[in-house]
C-alpha cells in the first residue's frame, strides 16, 4: 500500500498532467479509487506510483511522454484478472472519460491505443511512446532480489482462485516466452540497466516454479 505522502503525490501526479479543472479532479478521483479496489493485489497504487516514476525515467525516449503517463493512468484501470479484456475494458474507460478533459480525439485514440499496446508488449520498431510505456511497465522484473519475490508473491495472491498447478504452468509459459523474446526492454535504457537482472529474476522464479512442481 502506499503511505499518505506517496497519495499525495500520486494526486499532484494527476493535477500536474491533467490540471485542476472539476471535471479533471473527477476523473483523477474515479482512477485514484478503481486503483484502490480491494481485490488489487499487485495492480495497485502502489504498481501505478512505480510505472509513473520509471516513464520519468524513460521520457526522454518518447515522442510525447504526457500521452503515455495519461495510458499508465488507464492502463490497469479496469482489473479483473481477465488478460485481454482488462486492457479492452481499461482503453474503452480512457475513451469515455478523457473527452471530460477536453482532450483531442486523436490524442485520446493514441492513449487508447497504448492501453491496448500492454496485453503483450510488442511495441514496433518505430513506436517509441509504446516501447516507453512496455518498459516502465516492465520495469519491476529488475527489481532487487527481494523486491522481486514481493511482485511475484502479490501476482499469485491476484489469482488465487487459480489452482497450484495451474498457475505454475501458466506462469511458467508466460515466462518462458518473454525470455525467448530477443528483448524484454525496448528502449535504450531499460536495454542497458534492466535487460540482465530481469532475465535473472525470471530465470530464478522458473527455477522455484519447477521446485514447487517437484513435491
Amino acid at each position: 500500500m502506499l503511505d499518505e505522502e506517496e497519495g499525495v503525490l500520486l494526486k499532484a501526479s494527476w493535477e500536474r498532467l491533467a490540471g485542476g479543472s472539476p471535471e479533471a479532479r473527477a476523473v483523477g478521483r474515479e482512477l485514484l479509487l478503481r486503483w484502490s479496489e480491494p481485490h488489487r493485489r499487485y495492480h495497485t497504487l502502489t504498481h501505478l506510483w512505480a510505472t509513473l516514476r520509471a516513464v520519468d525515467v524513460l521520457a526522454d525516449e518518447a515522442i510525447s511522454p504526457d500521452l503515455v503517463r495519461y495510458a499508465v493512468w488507464f492502463h490497469d484501470a479496469v482489473y479483473e484478472t481477465e488478460p485481454g479484456l482488462d486492457e479492452d475494458r481499461s482503453a474503452a474507460l480512457a475513451r469515455e472519460l478523457l473527452p471530460m478533459l477536453g482532450m483531442a480525439p486523436e490524442r485520446i485514440g493514441e492513449v487508447a491505443r497504448l492501453v491496448l499496446m500492454t496485453k503483450e508488449h510488442a511495441p514496433g520498431p518505430d513506436d517509441s511512446d509504446g516501447q516507453v510505456l512496455s518498459d516502465a511497465d516492465l520495469s519491476v522484473l529488475a527489481g532487487a532480489p527481494d523486491e522481486y519475490l514481493a511482485y511475484t508473491a502479490a501476482v499469485r495472491a491476484e489469482y488465487r482462485r487459480v489452482p497450484d498447478e495451474a498457475f505454475r504452468a501458466g506462469r511458467s509459459r508466460v515466462l518462458r516466452g518473454m525470455l525467448d523474446a530477443p528483448q524484454i526492454f525496448h528502449t535504450e535504457f531499460g536495454r542497458l540497466h534492466w535487460e540482465a537482472r530481469a532475465r535473472s529474476n525470471m530465470l530464478a522464479e522458473l527455477d522455484r516454479l519447477a521446485a514447487e512442481a517437484a513435491f
